[in-house]
């Protein structure tokens, strides 16, 4: 291979948020050996410190703007608190970057919205941390639903059990962090570490532990069941039971689809610990056959005979490989401009049904989605 093509083929990340997701994700992108990590910003001096430890020679930063404006990156991964996602995305597709974003993608609707046709201004590549939609295991799963082994599903079930109510108080944080910063756009709070610790359980900063994990669930449905975007959503939720969060742990909801089947989906983070091959299933119930996957295997049920395994599939490597497998994706796709896997608009389409599940516990009512208008409505 020429000088000129090794060049082209490299890619300059930036990593916006240096926490433990982010540096984890960072380590998935520095697995391919064209992938340079030339910029690193964090508020937190600990996690920016670690991350830079990890990658000898990139350029320290702590405003995320100032890496923006450098000509040293191609890329940037933004791993930060949900609340800064739809600035920050914003603000790096202005500055001509591709961007690979955590989930969930945005707090809101109208943040959403508004993200989906920036990236269609631009000429960007966006990939959402979704990672079932590289994920080999749904992908085999995906072709058994389409050969039409279920026969009709009109409605698939999804569960995530976990616990967090017990979980000991944030301790007094080592290291200096900009807390006006870290906040930025979102409702002013005198520091405490437990919001910037658990910041997905604050109200402010995140959707809860629904949107958390129910963007996840959603997408791997949507996926599955190649589904567009949702009529309406209802759900319902307990109180908040971990000191000092004001989101729920305990929440069900139900998304109606133009597809004819609902999507059902439980979230309780006050129940039992499983190990976390177990702690995550969807249950799609078709009239010939029911298909149950989780992290690490689908299997695969007949009508009258589900003490019977029909079928089995599993991923080559496990779960963990999905992210590994996500940001093969994206790489590619920057190298090659073409679509990644999970692109803004299916990011939008996760994060929306979880966005009308807050609406909904919030009114107590079923909200509806208007397409057209591209915004939420009461029922």
């Amino acid at each position: 291979m020429s000088a000129a093509a090794l060049a082209a083929d490299r890619v300059r990340l930036g990593v916006i948020g240096a926490g433990g997701r982010g540096t984890f994700v960072m380590s998935e992108f520095q697995k391919d050996a064209a992938v340079d990590v030339t910029a690193i910003c964090d508020v937190y001096e600990p996690n920016l410190e670690r991350a830079l430890s990890k990658a000898r020679g990139a350029q320290a930063y702590r405003d995320y703007r100032k890496l923006l404006d450098t000509k040293s990156t191609d890329a940037v991964l933004i791993a930060t608190p949900e609340h800064w996602h739809h600035r920050m995305v914003l603000d790096a597709l202005a500055a001509g970057k591709d961007v690979y974003v955590e989930k969930p993608l945005c707090q809101t609707p109208e943040q959403g919205v508004e993200l989906v046709a920036a990236e269609a201004k631009s000429k960007q590549i966006v990939q959402v941390g979704m990672q079932r939609r590289s994920y080999d295991l749904y992908l085999q799963a995906r072709e058994v639903i389409a050969a039409g082994t279920l026969g009709t599903v009109r409605m698939v079930r999804g569960w995530w059990l976990n616990n967090h109510v017990d979980a000991a108080p944030a301790g007094k944080l080592e290291g200096k962090l900009d807390w006006e910063q870290w906040q930025g756009p979102a409702e002013k709070h005198e520091f405490d570490p437990g919001r910037f610790r658990n910041w997905r359980f604050y109200s402010e900063y995140a959707g809860g532990i629904v949107a958390d994990q129910g963007a996840h669930v959603y997408d791997g449905i949507h996926m599955l069941m190649n589904a567009s975007y949702p009529l309406a959503v209802t759900a319902a939720g307990g109180r908040p039971h971990r000191a000092g969060v004001n989101t729920a742990e305990s929440v069900v909801v139900t998304a109606e689809y133009p597809e004819d089947f609902l999507g059902v989906f439980s979230i309780n983070y006050a129940a039992m610990r499983y190990q976390s091959r177990n702690d995550q299933l969807n249950q799609l119930d078709g009239n010939k056959a029911r298909m149950d996957v989780g992290r690490e295997i689908c299997r695969v049920y007949a009508a009258g005979k589900e003490d019977e395994l029909l079928l089995e599939r599993k991923s080559a490597r496990g779960f963990g490989f999905a992210t590994e497998l996500h940001v093969r994706n994206f790489l590619e796709c920057v190298r090659t401009r073409r679509k990644p896997t999970a692109p803004m608009w299916l990011g939008f389409q996760a994060a929306l049904v979880v966005q009308m599940a807050n609406l909904s516990i919030k009114h107590g009512r079923r909200i509806r989605w208007n397409d057209a208008a591209k915004k939420v409505e009461m029922s």
